[in-house]
């Protein structure tokens, strides 16, 4: 298996949203944000199927150290094997990268964050810096894309925290700030014992909401003229936000079970933005 087969089967089996919007680029382009995306991967499963937090960081250093050997020229993963061509003409950065650890060592050291500003310095980490880097391998001529893409990011990660609340809870990570827990009157206990109320739905409407602007707020910034080359990210921004409108359909039922899109619906949303003018 050669690194970009392996990078691809990691997206494949994902079933992720992400991997629809990558199934209408170039060769090239395609093969570098799938070996991105097999990246983030990568790491994340580290903190998420590592039950011993202390091996999880030392594989941690590890991924540091292969990330030093993919921009030294002499990668041995077969992620890093796959990224390395791609390094100067998609300006992935190794600083960007390496944010990327940085937010998945947060994942082993907090598991609550006080307030939405210290929630941002974690989704920056693990999404905004994501977003920077496939701005790069997308393509852009107006550097206000790039502010663009780190707000796509927050809103993907946003998101992810809404769909993910349950699944996080049985885990004892719970990334809803405190302070707005408290002023939505949701107990920490409640969420940790997945108990549904109706403050609780309150609560996750409030984060819907500022998801959905995120997005809009996101999709503002972008310069017409890198909106073609930035389709991907548009197309994944229409899946998401998809998924949002279910999540609030369905009463935000985020504790009991976790809301997904069908493989085709996903296929034919990607396609539809990808065909819009």
């Amino acid at each position: 298996m050669t690194p970009d087969e392996y990078c691809q089967q990691q997206a494949a089996q994902s079933g992720s949203s992400f991997y629809y919007s990558f199934l209408f680029l170039p060769n090239d382009r395609r093969r570098a944000i799938t070996a991105l995306y097999a990246f983030c991967r990568e790491v994340d499963d580290v903190v998420d199927e590592c039950s011993d937090p202390a091996l999880a960081h030392t594989k941690l250093v590890w991924w540091r150290s292969e990330v030093e050997n993919l921009y030294a020229a002499r990668p041995q993963h077969p992620v890093t094997q796959a990224l390395a061509p791609h390094i100067e003409s998609c300006g992935i950065r190794q600083e960007l990268l390496n944010d990327v650890l940085d937010g998945m060592e947060m994942d082993l050291t907090t598991d609550r964050y006080a307030d939405f500003a210290a929630l941002r310095r974690y989704i920056y980490r693990v999404a905004g810096a994501v977003g920077l880097l496939a701005a790069g391998i997308f393509g852009y001529r107006n550097a206000q894309t790039l502010e663009y893409a780190e707000r796509l990011g927050t809103a993907f990660q946003l998101t992810n925290i809404v769909r993910d609340v349950g699944e996080d809870a049985r885990k004892g990570r719970i990334y809803i700030p405190t302070d707005e827990l408290a002023r939505f009157r949701v107990p920490v206990a409640d969420v940790l014992a997945l108990r549904q109320t109706e403050a609780f739905a309150e609560l996750m409407r409030f984060q819907i909401a500022r998801a959905q602007q995120s997005y809009d707020e996101a999709i503002g910034l972008l310069p017409p003229e890198d909106r073609r080359a930035q389709r991907p990210g548009l197309m994944m921004a229409a899946i998401y936000r998809t998924l949002l409108e279910e999540i609030r359909r369905d009463g935000c039922q985020v504790l009991s079970h976790r809301t997904t899109l069908t493989p085709i619906r996903k296929l034919w949303i990607a396609w539809k933005t990808w065909i819009a003018p």
